[in-house]
């Protein structure tokens, strides 16, 4: 084996780390999640200079691709996360990739990935996990047409790159869920304080005013939290005259 010279080495070095510095910039920046995935998928798509590349990431059950480089158009569709952990071997916060490199469009583990048939055969397909505490949050799959034999620099890039991004989308996800609990509890204060409008003014129950709560919501097509608001809104004007 001939060791590249240090020049190419130091090169190659210097593009990997800015590549990894873009990604970097990105999250620094707060910019979208699907942002930085279309970014990672683009420099993936640089660095192994493949045909194709796609980020899925997981949604339930589902891998679902969220950006993709001149990818696939089967990839677009709905695969199970259980049969792709069956089939590649992946476990929960490995760095296991699933490489197949000669006639990957026939090969049972591929297939799961894409909807059959498949329209356009390709020789090369890697896919490599991304994980964060220990779960499946989602891969990068690349294609190749020509059977290339993707190098191990690239392929540890592209790995950096995956656990980057997973850390990255499980922290989109607790915000996520972050902000639909705080919207919740907002809603449960509103609808507590209309409650209590209604108790008072009505002479309800707590319950009574709950059903009729329920009642106007449906009758009106509105959510609980909407005509709660409506009520609140509408004490706080006779308050102020």
């Amino acid at each position: 084996m001939t060791l590249p010279d240090r020049s190419t080495a130091e090169t190659r070095q210097e593009a990997e780390l800015a590549r990894l510095h873009r990604i970097a910039a990105r999250i620094s920046s707060a910019a979208p999640l699907d942002e930085i995935l279309s970014e990672i998928a683009e420099i993936a798509a640089e660095s192994a200079k493949c045909d194709a590349c796609g980020v899925y990431v997981a949604d339930g059950e589902h891998l679902i691709s969220r950006s993709a480089q001149a990818y696939h158009p089967e990839a677009a569709h709905r695969v199970k996360i259980q049969p792709v952990v069956d089939a590649t071997g992946w476990m929960a916060g490995t760095r296991e990739l699933a490489v197949v490199t000669e006639n990957a469009w026939t090969d049972p583990r591929v297939k799961q990935f894409f909807n059959e048939p498949l329209e356009d055969r390709f020789e090369s397909f890697v896919s490599i996990p991304m994980a964060s505490g220990g779960r499946l949050v989602g891969a990068i799959h690349m294609i190749d047409r020509t059977g290339q034999t993707f190098t191990e620099p690239v392929l540890e890039l592209i790995a950096t790159l995956g656990m980057i991004a997973g850390a990255e989308i499980e922290r989109a996800r607790l915000a996520s869920e972050n902000a639909h609990l705080s919207e919740k509890l907002e809603s449960r204060k509103i609808v507590e304080r209309a409650k209590g409008i209604l108790q008072r003014n009505l002479q309800l129950s707590e319950e009574g005013a709950y059903l009729t709560l329920q009642r106007e919501s449906r009758q009106r097509r509105k959510s609980m939290k909407e005509v709660a608001e409506a009520i609140v809104l509408s004490e706080d004007l006779k308050k102020k005259k």
